[in-house]
């Protein structure tokens, strides 16, 4: 498939919708979005719509992924340094965070879903970017402190270990459960005085879950 046209036109859509940081844009129109999905599903990987990747897991839409990285980005010049990433899927996130970052860390409970990225990933070569089977809600100190983090589940509550794993002029993006039943999009920024958080739009993703499967 040459997915270069169909992958500039996904660009030209999410720009239209307010997707406006170029290097996240260049990031959309490098990385293959259909290397990512099952075959059968190959036909609808550019169009703005989650698709199912097993295990109960989905890859989210691209505009939630833009908007996500936007505001990672937003008002700092990538590339950015070490990043943190909770939930790798099947790895399409974290090639785009490897367009952007210096180095990226990206962490994944199921083990199906992990050997699924590391597949995924392989003949992309990007030597900045670190797949982790491990628990996501516990951060991984090894790679810290980061420059950024950036969840793709929502709990109850940012877990501490994020919070503290966290580099002081750092920015954390995730979606958070502040209201049963209802996530939100959160940023948390990590200043000398402290944190400061800034709650946004409605969102869904799937539930935060400890422990490796």
């Amino acid at each position: 498939m040459d997915s270069s046209a169909v992958r500039q036109a996904m660009v030209r859509k999410l720009a239209a919708q307010g997707l406006v940081h170029p290097a996240v844009q260049q990031a959309f129109a490098t990385v293959e979005r259909h290397r990512f999905v099952d075959s059968a599903l190959v036909a609808q990987a550019y169009e703005d719509t989650s698709l199912p990747i097993g295990l109960g897991q989905t890859i989210s839409k691209p505009s939630v992924v833009g908007r996500m990285l936007e505001l990672l980005c937003e008002g700092r010049t990538p590339p950015l340094g070490r990043v943190l990433e909770i939930g790798t899927g099947c790895g399409y996130q974290a090639a785009l965070l490897g367009q952007l970052c210096r180095e990226v860390y990206s962490m994944e409970r199921l083990r199906g879903l992990h050997e699924r990225a590391r597949e995924n990933l392989r003949p992309m070569r990007l030597p900045n970017l670190h797949l982790i089977l491990g628990d996501g809600m516990l951060g991984y100190p090894g790679g810290g402190p980061y420059a950024g983090i950036i969840a793709a589940a929502g709990g109850g509550a940012l877990p501490q270990a994020w919070l503290d794993q966290l580099a002081v002029g750092g920015r954390l993006v995730a979606p958070a459960e502040l209201v049963p039943g209802r996530q939100s999009l959160v940023v948390v920024d990590r200043t000398p005085q402290g944190y400061v958080r800034n709650v946004l739009e409605a969102v869904w993703f799937v539930p935060l879950k400890s422990g490796i499967a």
